[in-house]
This record gives C-alpha cells, structure tokens and sequence, in this order.
C-alpha cells in the first residue's frame, strides 16, 4: 500500500500535468488546428487549387478519414499511457519553467532542436525502410496511405508514434530546455507533420514561413515513390548520408524553380514516359 501511495505521489505533482501531460496536448492542438483545415480542402478538392497537387489524382480521403482519426486517438491514449509509466525519469530531467533564457538562446536552442530532431528521425525513418521487420510489421501502416493529406501525417503504427514522439523530446531534454521552448517546439514539429503532408504544392503556403522548411513536396515524393527522402525538415541529409535523394523529387525542385506548377510537371514527366516507352518499342521494332 505504501508503494503504491508512493508511486501515485509522483502524479499529484503539478509539474507532471505541466510538462508532459500539458505538452502532449499542446502538440496535438497544435496538429488539427492545421491538420484539420487542410483535410477538409482535400476533401472538397476545390478547382482552383488542382493545379498546385502535387499528385495529380485523387486524394485517399473516404478510406483512411475515418482510420486517421481513430489512429490518433488510439495513438494518443498510449503515448499519454507511457508518459505516465515514465514520468519518474522525466521528472529528473533538466526541463524546468525558472527563468526565460534570452531571446537569441531561445531561437539557437529551436535551430539544434530541428537539426538534431531531423538528424535522428533521418536514421530512424531509413532503418524502417531498411529493416524487414520494422517496415513490415511497423511503418508500413503509415504508408498504406499513398497520396496523403494533412490528417494523414499522424495515421501510423503506436510504436512509431511513440519512437517520434521521443525524438521530440531528445533535444529540450539534453540542453534542458524551458517549458515554454519545449511547447514552441512540439508547435513548429506538428506544424511540419502535418504541412508535409497537404498534398499540395502551394506557393503562398504560411509553412513556407519556416526558415529552414522546404514544405511537402520532399515527404509528398516519399509516400509516392516509397524509398528515399528519409529526413523531415531538411533534404540535405539525404545527399549526404547515402544519396538518397528521390530522382523524380529532385527533377520536380528544378522545375518549379523553371516555374512550372505542379500540374505542368506532371503532365510532362506523363508524356517523357510515353516518349519513353515510343521509342523503346521503336527500338525493338528496329532490332527485329
């Protein structure tokens, strides 16, 4: 009895419902509040904003909607579960709400929390892919979805919710990072979750704010073709650790710099295939 007394001691302390009861929410809201608006415009698929899809076909709404939501549901319930079973360790963390540091700490504790973040979800993300197991039984539930929209980019297996979830917390808990930078934080990693996967490829896309973001096209290439363009934020990595880059994403980045649209790109990567495929069957036409 005195045990147990003892362990639900460590939940009666206002600091576990601040930390990380209070951050898993702030996280969530943070998630539908631009999930949930840009769900609903694929869902409506206005003609106006066609031509800016990255993916020129129709978005998976009426067969992963619904599952997307109980996904983060479930996901929710378990992680907020675990916080719980390892709040003791948390608690002896270095997080803290003392003092604010300076403006210019602040904004080089978010920079190392990005670069790391995307460093590690980088190795992991390619393990995923590389392992049998792990892409089997694992993240191969996240890339049922093919043509993803925003609610999509939390529509994955529990464990590995969990596992980028605790990327997450890697960086504010190594520098020991204020609460309110821990919050900012989580803030700007929905964000990009759920902007990586919009589906659309829109010029004017408040994301773009981000310094260091590219937007979704990067994740978008991911879902479509599968293997390669592994990191979050920043697709240097994939040069750099092991070429990995998708060549299909690095030819759309040059068009668009051409100032091509999504549609355009698609249409002529459409008909370079079928020249392709004219000439191979010319060829062996030739041949014979």
């Amino acid at each position: 009895m005195d045990i147990l007394q003892y362990w639900a001691g460590f939940y009666n302390d206002p600091w576990f419902w601040t930390f990380p009861m209070a951050t898993l929410a702030i996280s969530m809201t943070a998630f539908l509040a631009l999930a949930i608006p840009w769900t609903i415009i694929a869902w409506l698929d206005p003609v106006s904003l066609r031509k800016y899809k990255i993916q020129q076909k129709p978005f998976e709404m009426k067969k992963f909607l619904l599952p997307s939501i109980g996904r983060i549901v479930i996901n929710n319930i378990i992680l907020a579960s675990l916080l719980v079973l390892v709040w003791p360790l948390l608690k002896l963390t270095g997080v803290h709400d003392g003092a604010l540091p300076a403006w210019y700490i602040i904004i080089a504790q978010l920079l190392f929390f990005v670069l790391l973040d995307d460093f590690l979800y980088y190795l992991v993300h390619r393990k995923m892919h590389e392992n049998k197991w792990l892409m089997k039984h694992i993240h191969s539930v996240h890339h049922r979805i093919h043509n993803t929209c925003a609610i999509s980019g939390n529509y994955m297996h529990w464990v590995e919710y969990t596992i980028t979830a605790s990327l997450t917390l890697v960086g504010p808990i190594l520098l020991g990072a204020h609460i309110y930078v821990v919050w900012l934080w989580v803030i700007i990693r929905q964000i990009e979750g759920a902007d990586g996967h919009i589906g659309y490829d829109i010029p004017w896309n408040p994301a773009h704010l981000l310094p260091i973001y590219e937007g979704p096209v990067y994740h978008d290439f991911h879902h479509a073709k599968f293997k390669g363009n592994y990191a979050g934020f920043l697709p240097y990595l994939d040069k750099y650790l092991g070429k990995t880059h998708i060549p299909a994403y690095l030819n759309y980045v040059k068009a668009r710099r051409q100032g091509l649209n999504p549609d355009e790109i698609e249409r002529l990567a459409t008909e370079a295939k079928q020249t392709a495929k004219r000439l191979k069957r010319q060829q062996a036409l030739n041949q014979n």
